[in-house]
Parts: C-alpha cells; structure tokens; sequence
C-alpha cells in the first residue's frame, strides 16, 4: 500500500511538474520574444539615426569648409586686386604686376596646411609655396592614385567661373595622400587659375570618432537591454524556483503527513489485530485449555481408566499450550500490550528477552536517565520500539552476531536509543546508495524524521552501531502516579496467567 502511494505520489508530482516546466515556458518565451524584438528595432533605429547623424555632420561640416574656402580665396582676391586692375590699366607693367601678385599669394597662408596655388589654363605651375620644384612644371596630365586628372579637374571648375573640386594631393606636414577639398576661380585677364584646399582627413577623422561615439552609444544601449533581458530572466527564474520549492516543500509536508497517517493507521490497527489476538481468541483458548484440563483430571480420577484418551486429551492439551504461546506472540509482535501499560522501556527489555531465548544470541538491554520515570508520547514509543525490533531482527537474521546490546538513554532533551552488536558488519554506503536495498533502514529514518528525529550508522566487521535519536517533546511529563503500574502489573499478570 505503501509503494502504491509512493508510485501515486510521484506520478502525480512528475505531471505537476511538466505542468511547471509548460508554464514557465509560456511565460518566459515570449519575454525572451520582446526583448528580442525589441533589441531588433532599437539597433535598427539606432543605426538609422547614426547613419542620418553621420550624412548631416557631414554635409554641414563640408557646407562650413566650402563656406571657409570661399572666404580664403576672396581675401587672396582681395590682397591682389590693386595689382590686378593696375594691369588693365598699363599693360606695359603686366608682368611685373603678376610676379607681385605671386609674391603676394606666396606669403599668405592659413592654418599649418593652408596655402593658395596659382596655375595658367594649361596646367603650368606658376606658383606653390609648399612644393617650390613644382612651379615651372606641366601638370595637366597629372593622375592621382584613382587615376582622376587633378589639374583638369581644376582648370574646369575654373572655366565655369569657379567651383569646388574633391581630390587628391600631398599633406606637407605628413607627406602622404590626403583627401583634399579645394576651391578655384578664374583671373581671366591674366589666364590664371587661383585656389586653395583644406585636407579632409581631419573631417574624417571628427566623423570616424563620431560614428564610433554612436556605435559604442549603440552597443551600450543593446548592453542595457540584454542586462534588463538577463535581470528579467533571473526574477522570473527565482519565482519559479520560489514557487517551486514552496509549492515542493508543502507537497512533501502533505506526503510526510499522508505517511505518518498510513504508519498510524498500521499501528492502529496492529493494535486491534493484537487486543483482539489478547482478550478474544487468547481468552477461548485459555478456557478450552482449562476444560481440556478439567476433564483430564476427571479421567485421571475416575476407577475407569481409558488410556487412549487420556493420551488424546494430553497431546491436545499440549497442542493447545503451543498455539496459544503462538497467538500470544503474534500478538506482541503486533503491538506489545507493555508497550502501553508500563511503557518503552519495559517493552524493549520484553522484546530482547523474548528474541535472545528465541534466536540464541546474547542480547542485552541497559536503561539510563530518566528511561523509568519519563512519560513518553505514543508517537515516540511507538517508532523507537519498531525500530528496535527491526535492528534487532536484522541482528538475529543477517549479523551471525554472538552479543547484541539494545541501550536506552533518556536525558532531559534527547531520547537515545542504541544498537550495537559484533557481527559481520556491512557496507553502509552501498546499502544507502542502492535503491533495492536497505529498505527498512529508510523506513527508520523516514519514521525518526517525522519526529524530527535523526538515524545514524556506524558498521564494520565484529562491531556495528545503529543510534536513534529524538529530541524529549515539550508535552512529555514525568510519571507521578505508582496506580498505573499496578494496573499495568495486574494487565501483565493476567496476560502471562496459563
């Protein structure tokens, strides 16, 4: 019945759980869902406006350089424009006119990399303060690395009466290729083509720190939200494994419950079994004995004598005797009817009697403390008796022990109670560890634990130990009254009468 409430029980527990796990499913895929989604769309709207950031960053940072440009070459424009209206005015002085306006661009400047440059419509160099071996040169073939025609470039946007170019020219302060933005315009008089540039490396660079400012911006908000998905999904973890171990705890408080209810009712009704074993069947056998025995002595007395039946009459009376020992034995093994009348520890010493003469073994039964005046619940005699009887069983059964020692040990918290014999010994581990076996080594712990009580094993050849401890329960009281025992005596005498 027993195993069957078990199997009931865990099946029970195993659909619960399923339940537990199809639950916690449902309500952490679709967090998990949203937070995804909602990651998903915050990256994308992030990188959205990172990119929009970017392109307006950079269209105003150009719109200010092509601003900035224009502001250089006006003021060159105008540092100039005495010499070159004076040319209109006397050509004779036209070329000294114009090596003083190259003189003049030549010494203006702006910034570490600024300077004005002065070609003719043909692509000859006229004047370059940064790179002097220039001037004099013809560059209009001149390709950069992409293989564009700089000067072309420039000459053309001058043509059209100015313009801005993007391509690519020498850095004097690093030396290498540099994205460079430049602006030109036309001094027809003269067929010049005057302009300047700023390089646009730092541009990029601003706009590279830019993006990367967004991109790390970007990484910390995915960072939050994947540290607000994983806080979510330990809350929700942590109830569940709240819920879980309270709903498992009050689960396994009902099972303790249920199977101290089950032990209860066993013992109840072992100790119907027992009473009526005792004060029925025990009590009609006691009279058919008497009158079995009352007729023997008529036949004995009579001048008659009938030997065959007076030997049918003494077998059954001895037949009689051996199954009423037989009934009377179930019914201490049911329940000792001392276990109630004088209490634990007159039922242990009964109990290591009764199998020391039945087995062969010495076992031997000690008390100390308080074991004769303490008034012990039912509960605790009960389960300390049955797990007595059990060890003690087991000794007589599987130990092939010579001596066996039962102690009881009542102190004014503990009840002790000790099993110690010289057997063979056994492997506790494994007998703890095996599923099949040890069986009624779990049932005496599962029954101390429902007492708050605690079982502890000690095993090794020629010395074996089983202790049982439980705490002394608040309402256990001393016993005060000497009436019991003598009602109690008055029981056991009748029990033991022939």
């Amino acid at each position: 019945m027993r195993a069957t409430y078990y199997y009931v029980c865990h099946l029970a527990d195993f659909s619960a759980m399923n339940l537990k796990a199809k639950i916690f499913l449902l309500a952490i895929v679709p967090f998990l869902v949203a937070i995804g989604g909602i990651g998903i769309g915050v990256r994308h709207q992030a990188t959205m406006l990172a990119q929009t950031e970017h392109a307006t960053m950079q269209a105003a940072y150009l719109a200010s350089k092509e601003i900035e440009l224009r502001h250089y070459v006006d003021l060159a424009m105008s540092a100039i424009a005495p010499l070159y209206e004076a040319a209109g005015a006397n050509p004779d002085d036209d070329a000294a006119l114009r090596s003083r306006a190259l003189a003049v661009l030549e010494k203006l400047e702006f910034g570490q990399d600024g300077y004005f440059f002065v070609y003719d419509m043909h692509g000859r160099s006229l004047m370059h303060p940064r790179e002097p071996d220039l001037v004099g040169r013809d560059l209009w073939t001149l390709r950069d690395p992409a293989g564009s025609l700089t000067i072309q470039q420039l000459t053309a946007a001058a043509a059209q009466g100015g313009g801005y170019v993007r391509y690519v020219w020498h850095r004097p302060t690093t030396g290498k290729l540099a994205p460079k933005l430049g602006y030109v315009v036309p001094l027809e008089r003269w067929g010049w083509m005057l302009g300047t540039g700023i390089y646009l490396d730092d541009v990029d660079t601003t706009l590279s720190r830019i993006d990367q400012r967004a991109s790390s911006n970007i990484e910390r908000t995915m960072m939050w939200i994947g540290g607000i998905a994983l806080a979510g999904l330990c809350v929700i973890s942590l109830c569940a494994l709240v819920l879980n171990v309270s709903e498992y705890r009050s689960a396994d408080a009902k099972l303790r419950r249920l199977a101290q209810q089950v032990v209860a009712s066993q013992e109840n009704e072992r100790a119907r079994l027992s009473r009526e074993l005792h004060d029925g069947i025990s009590q009609m056998m006691v009279s058919i004995k008497l009158l079995l025995e009352s007729a023997l002595a008529r036949f004995e007395r009579s001048d008659v004598r009938e030997p065959a039946a007076e030997a049918a009459l003494s077998t059954s009376l001895t037949r009689l005797a051996d199954t009423l020992r037989e009934v009377r034995r179930i019914s201490h093994a049911l329940r000792p009817s001392m276990l109630d009348d004088l209490g634990l520890a007159a039922a242990l010493e009964q109990l290591t009697r009764e199998l020391s003469a039945e087995s062969g073994v010495t076992i031997e039964f000690a008390r100390r403390g308080q074991a004769q005046g303490m008034l012990l619940p039912d509960a605790v005699n009960t389960v300390l008796f049955r797990i007595a009887q059990a060890a003690l069983t087991n000794i007589v059964r599987h130990a092939r022990a010579s001596k066996a020692l039962l102690a009881l040990d009542i102190s004014a918290q503990t009840i002790a109670l000790t099993i110690e014999d010289d057997g063979c010994g056994f492997d506790v581990e494994r007998v703890q560890a095996d599923p099949y076996a040890g069986v009624g080594l779990r049932n005496m712990r599962e029954r101390l634990e429902a007492l708050g009580g605690a079982l502890s094993l000690a095993s090794q050849p020629g010395r074996t130990v089983v202790k049982a401890s439980v705490p002394v329960p608040a309402a256990s009281t001393r016993a005060q009254t000497s009436a019991e025992t003598s009602s109690a005596g008055a029981r056991v005498t009748q029990e033991d009468r022939p």
